[in-house]
């Protein structure tokens, strides 16, 4: 069985959604913040917030760690 990254020719995909965590954006993208202020990437991989609860938004926290557990 092939991935399905070598069937269509990309290495790695751009957007991964972790379970019960951030979503990871590799590359450039722009993010829209909760007061709709755009934020760039800036990192090679950056973890976007999808719980709502980061006190860094949009950037995750790790703050859905603690939701999980309560």
């Amino acid at each position: 069985a092939q991935d399905v990254g070598s069937m269509t020719g990309i290495e790695h995909p751009d957007v991964i959604l972790c379970p019960n965590g951030p979503m990871l954006l590799r590359g450039d993208h722009l993010v829209e913040g909760p007061d709709g202020t755009l934020h760039a990437t800036t990192r090679p991989v950056s973890a976007v917030c999808r719980c709502g609860k980061s006190g860094s938004q949009p950037w995750c926290d790790g703050t859905h760690k603690v939701i999980l557990q309560s």
